[in-house]
């Protein structure tokens, strides 16, 4: 996955470890395991979606590409510059090219302002805009993201949570990135809601050209909007593969399995189909398995497993894997 001029975003070995602390002297004696050494690319304006059970690590992931989390390690290269290594002011400058839209709605947004100033902080923040300019700017925005510029003087207790994450859409848009991180944007809505938010964002990204890197777990809903979908499972990643490849031809048994619990509309394919049931629970991040890190739940795992991790390699073309025995599922 070498970068090239397609590639916007370069994520090499990406480690994010939260330290813990304990006594009275606060002294270090261990630490979370958030993300232990993620490398993917992501193509300009395309989505690539991380999916993944809760816990594992995808939207610390998110958080620590835009350099909201300090990385332990690894590099990060945003249209070729290493964010790691920038100053605060060249940071605070390129942040105008990577925004967010966080998960809750109803938790994102300052219920002591207006949604008038809320759209408009970045422009304030960034000097991207003054007075009335400001508000022309915010109304456009508004209208951008399907809400009536007249709400801008409302507070956002009066609106749903579906309005809301519109209201957050619209400050992401606000200084016209190239690139967003949307975490889990619809896992809090109803689902009659996530459908349009989702149309939503399909209609920004065509009209200003927009790369997502789309985090959630709702597997249908990924393989709707992503061109490329990467599984996460304990902070590291172990497939990625273009979307229809994914689907149709899974070849990490975590994969496998996350797939078999999607639900089938037709009942006679539902019943044909072979469900794959996980035992056990998810390891802690403080204390993570020796080599594979799936190995505690795998079906197919060997003495290998325990002793060596996975290379993460290009089985297909476009097609990366990270398991000891992922050929046999070749066909």
């Amino acid at each position: 996955m070498s970068a090239n001029n397609d590639v916007l975003l370069h994520v090499d070995n990406l480690v994010m470890h939260f330290p813990i602390y304990r006594g009275v002297f606060q002294r270090q004696v261990g630490a979370v395991h958030a993300v232990d050494g993620v490398s993917f690319d992501v193509k300009r304006g395309e989505t690539l979606g991380l999916v993944g059970e809760s816990g594992c690590g995808k939207s610390t992931t998110g958080r620590t590409i835009l350099q909201l989390y300090k990385a332990t390690a690894g590099k990060v290269l945003f249209d070729g510059a290493d964010l790691m290594s920038l100053k605060r002011e060249e940071m605070r400058w390129m942040r105008r090219q990577m925004q967010m839209i966080f998960q809750d709605p109803y938790a994102s947004l300052n219920p002591r302002m207006t949604v008038a100033d809320i759209v408009g902080e970045p422009l304030m923040v960034h000097n991207a805009a003054t007075g009335k300019e400001i508000q022309e700017r915010v109304a456009h925005l508004l209208e951008l993201v399907n809400l009536s510029p007249s709400f801008a003087g409302r507070y956002p207790h009066e609106f749903s949570g579906g309005q809301r994450q519109r209201i957050g859409v619209a400050r992401a848009l606000a200084l016209q990135p190239s690139f967003i991180v949307c975490d889990e944007p619809i896992s809090a809505l109803d689902v009659s809601i996530q459908a349009q938010v989702v149309n939503l964002l399909e209609e920004l990204q065509e009209q200003f050209n927009l790369t997502y890197l789309f985090i959630a777990h709702d597997l249908s809903m990924v393989r709707h909007i992503s061109k490329r979908v990467a599984v996460m499972y304990l902070g590291v990643i172990v497939e990625l593969a273009e979307r229809d490849e994914l689907y149709s031809q899974p070849l990490h048994p975590y994969t496998q399995a996350l797939l078999s619990a999607v639900p089938i509309p037709d009942p006679l394919a539902d019943a044909r189909r072979k469900r794959v049931i996980l035992e056990g629970d998810v390891p802690s991040p403080v204390n993570p398995p020796s080599g594979c890190r799936f190995r505690t739940r795998c079906p197919i795992a060997d003495k290998i497993c325990a002793e060596t991790r996975p290379e993460f390699r290009q089985l297909k073309p476009g097609h990366f894997v990270a398991c000891h025995f992922a050929e046999r599922f070749l066909q």
